[in-house]
């Protein structure tokens, strides 16, 4: 079914038009929320708050404007929100739950294409990268996901996150910037092999 065949379905009140939108957008929701989140399930439970929040929303939507960015941005800002809420609580998870996170990130990126030792140098990088990100503020979270993980152009970022695109531009060098000196390391590492 066709995006705009979904969402005149759900304009009509009909739900089955929900289900071609979960299809296109759920893999790519769920990621941009992990990302900036850095938690399976929470990510899992913002993507179904959204999906229900765009069904009881639809009449919203322009119709005339594609369905995904306007979708991303409920999911990207809720994940922000999410973020930051859980970086002022105090964690009583264990070493071995975060482990255990971190093997959860290396199978949810994973690309079964590479030989074994691609996917360990891949895995290594990836673990990496996750820590960096987490070391993040979320809004700094935020524009590298829908920058490098979702394609976003920064015109796209400020339309989204609905900020002035010097605000974008500035999030993304302030971003870049920690990113290098936290990975400088593991670049060092990776050259050194």
């Amino acid at each position: 079914m066709k995006e705009q065949t979904a969402i005149a379905r759900l304009k009509r009140g009909d739900i089955s038009g929900l289900e071609a939108l979960v299809r296109k957008y759920q893999v790519q929701a769920v990621r941009a929320a992990y990302l900036i989140t850095r938690d399976r399930a929470l990510a899992e439970d913002i993507v179904q708050t959204a999906f229900l929040r765009a069904y009881e929303r639809i009449g919203q939507f322009d119709a005339g404007r594609p369905f995904g960015p306007w979708f991303l941005r409920s999911v990207v800002n809720d994940a922000v929100k999410a973020a930051a809420r859980r970086e002022h609580q105090v964690s009583l998870e264990t070493n071995s739950e975060e482990e255990n996170d971190k093997t959860s990130l290396a199978e949810f990126l994973a690309d079964p294409g590479p030989g074994p030792d691609d996917l360990v140098e891949a895995a290594e990088v990836r673990q990496a990268v996750q820590v960096a990100l987490g070391k993040l503020p979320p809004a700094q979270r935020a524009v590298i996901v829908l920058r490098y993980y979702l394609d976003l152009s920064e015109a796209e970022m400020a339309d989204e996150l609905a900020c002035p695109p010097g605000t974008v531009k500035w999030r993304l060098h302030a971003a870049r910037k920690r990113l290098r000196t936290l990975l400088r390391p593991l670049w060092a590492a990776v050259s050194g092999r």
